[in-house]
């Protein structure tokens, strides 16, 4: 059993980096037009993506997070593990596969991403993801698994993936919407499941799937947190004024403290930075467990149909 206490401060090592908001111009995150300049060309937001990995791996951090279709996230990190040999034996990295990125790196394009759960797509992409990144990734899951997708069903794909899981690579699901614990269980069931790794939304608005993490985690598996800022609504440009109010009283910045206290979950072996500028990630990198008790705390926690109605409805920016 993992120690359940929680620690008085947080190894840098726990905090990963996702390339999610850098990797293509337009992004779910609130206050984006202000962290970001107008210039969010492909060589604007290569160079900027460069500057993130140069501060994560200066701060400590060593697990970095990408995906097909988060625009030319793998390529940005495989051009910056060309330019530092002897970065990539003390990195973890960990990308996704299911979505592919359409939005023709326009901020404005009707559809950014298409989702596609078949053995063609993942045969199709695992080779892309190699070209872009340069080198293997340790960590691959199938991104963003709902109860309407076919991955958890489709033998001749589970086949596939226990195939690439056999040469060392740790295979996973990503997962979203209200049913995330659901789907894990799903999953956790699966005779002779190819998945020993779960990247899943947990924030302090959306708790939700925190059981089904922790039996992941009794597993042995690689559990990974996503979101923990809710997509901007945990920061200073979010819409959360009594998590705010619980921020300052604890002496942190609201977005140290919501990534705080998901370092603080015992299940939890990395949780993600989505910081796009050097003094976010500063902050976030900072995050220490809450002082905060855990009964206004969990005043926070929202019904998980209410958190992902807010979400869908957020615009990409």
């Amino acid at each position: 059993m993992r120690d359940t206490s929680p620690p008085d401060t947080l190894p840098p090592a726990r905090l990963g980096l996702g390339l999610a908001a850098v990797g293509r111009p337009a992004y779910i995150t609130l206050g984006r037009a202000e962290d970001l300049p107008e210039d969010r060309s492909v060589e604007a937001l290569e160079a900027r993506t460069h500057d993130l990995l140069d501060a994560a791996w200066a701060l400590g951090l060593r697990y970095v997070d990408a995906a097909r279709s988060y625009g030319s996230a793998e390529r940005f990190l495989g051009s910056w593990l060309a330019a530092h040999p002897g970065t990539r034996d003390q990195l973890t990295i960990g990308s996704k596969w299911g979505y592919e990125y359409v939005g023709g790196w326009s901020r404005s394009a009707v559809l950014h991403e298409r989702k596609d759960h078949r053995r063609t797509t993942f045969e199709r992409q695992w080779p892309e993801t190699l070209a872009a990144l340069g080198t293997t990734p340790d960590v691959y899951l199938v991104h963003s698994v709902t109860p309407d997708s076919p991955a958890l069903d489709d033998p001749d794909l589970l086949d596939g993936l226990r195939g690439l899981a056999a040469t060392g690579v740790r295979v996973g699901l990503s997962t979203s919407g209200a049913a995330q614990g659901a789907v894990l269980e799903r999953a956790l069931a699966l005779p002779d499941t190819p998945f020993t790794a779960v990247q899943s939304t947990w924030n302090l608005l959306e708790t939700s799937a925190a059981p089904a993490l922790a039996r992941a985690a009794d597993a042995g598996w690689l559990v990974v947190v996503k979101e923990g800022v809710a997509n901007g609504r945990l920061t200073a440009h979010g819409d959360q004024p009594a998590a705010a109010a619980l921020a300052a009283a604890d002496g942190q910045s609201l977005d140290a403290l919501a990534l705080g206290a998901a370092l603080a979950q015992p299940w939890a072996d990395v949780v993600l930075s989505g910081a796009v500028t050097r003094a976010q990630l500063a902050q976030n990198a900072a995050a220490r467990p809450p002082r905060t008790p855990a009964g206004p705390l969990a005043g926070l926690v929202q019904p998980p149909e209410t958190y992902w109605a807010a979400r869908s409805g957020l615009a990409w920016a």
